[in-house]
């Protein structure tokens, strides 16, 4: 797998060549793409609110030895220029629809991390493509009530307003030293380069607007089940801006997701970053589902 860098020079990179999609309306969303062998399921990545596909990094080449893997970034953040009609949680499932359609009619495995199991979720609901399971990764649930609380709401906010500050002075990234220091060498420069930039706070404060009013209204009328599995991997510690009380709700959130025929498995090292601290249990429950 070749692709050309930003200087000019051919060099394999981690998470494989560069295809670039387009959505309904015309925008453009940068992905890329590992072949994987054989002919089974391709698996697409969904990333966390203000990640890319970089944050993808140590599980999709795990995952590219035995599937197709595709990561690709949403509006506004990696190289994917910004989307002018807003970041709803509505409006990303229909780009990620966008994307499968883009790469074919499946079947596909969709692994979401954090705010990103809504996503797939949503889409997995509304595409034609063929899915043939789900891998949340401690996602987002509205089953847990904490995340509609005004504490809770407060503390983003707080989050959001440091953080552009912090990225208007390029400080940002310190805040994210264990993921810059775990990643390949090329994922890392990624990262440096686009991953804690002021548009990526821009893009995640718009996506914030609405995403949780939007995920309540799926406590009384969720996205309707498909006939395809479901798997949910749970941080099994608190940190990463979740303390114990979060936790807890978090995973009895997740339990109930996946009952009574899912699958449940805790990522007994991590917190939140589960693809970061523990990314082989990702591409072990990826590798399960698909067999």
């Amino acid at each position: 797998m070749t692709l050309t860098s930003n200087w000019g020079s051919l060099v394999a990179h981690v998470q494989g060549e560069p295809e670039w999609v387009s959505t309904k309306d015309g925008r453009r969303l940068y992905a890329m793409v590992l072949p994987g062998p054989g002919s089974g399921p391709t698996v697409v990545f969904e990333a966390g609110a203000g990640a890319g596909r970089s944050s993808w990094g140590l599980v999709q080449p795990r995952v590219g030895a035995f599937a197709r893997a595709v990561v690709y970034d949403r509006s506004g953040l990696g190289r994917s220029a910004p989307d002018p009609s807003g970041r709803t949680l509505d409006r990303m499932a229909d780009d990620l629809v966008d994307v499968l359609s883009h790469f074919g009619p499946g079947p596909y495995a969709l692994v979401g991390h954090s705010a990103g199991g809504p996503i797939v979720r949503l889409a997995a609901s509304r595409t034609s493509a063929k899915i043939a399971g789900l891998v949340l990764v401690d996602p987002t649930d509205e089953a847990a009530d904490v995340l509609f609380s005004p504490r809770f709401r407060s503390a983003e906010r707080a989050f959001l307003r440091a953080g552009r500050v912090l990225a208007a002075t390029g400080l940002l990234k310190f805040l994210y030293r264990p993921m810059l220091r775990a990643a390949p060498e090329d994922v890392r420069r990624d990262l440096a380069r686009e991953g804690f930039t002021p548009q990526v706070l821009r893009t995640q404060t718009e996506q914030a607007r609405t995403f949780l009013d939007e995920l309540a209204t799926w406590r009384a009328n969720p996205p309707a089940p498909g006939d395809y599995s479901v798997t949910v991997v749970s941080g099994g510690r608190a940190g990463d801006g979740m303390n114990a009380a979060v936790r807890a709700q978090a995973n009895a959130a997740h339990a109930q997701r996946v009952s009574p025929h899912g699958r449940h498995r805790i990522a007994e090292k991590s917190g939140h970053l589960v693809p970061i601290t523990e990314p082989e249990v990702v591409a072990d429950e990826i590798r399960r589902m698909l067999s």
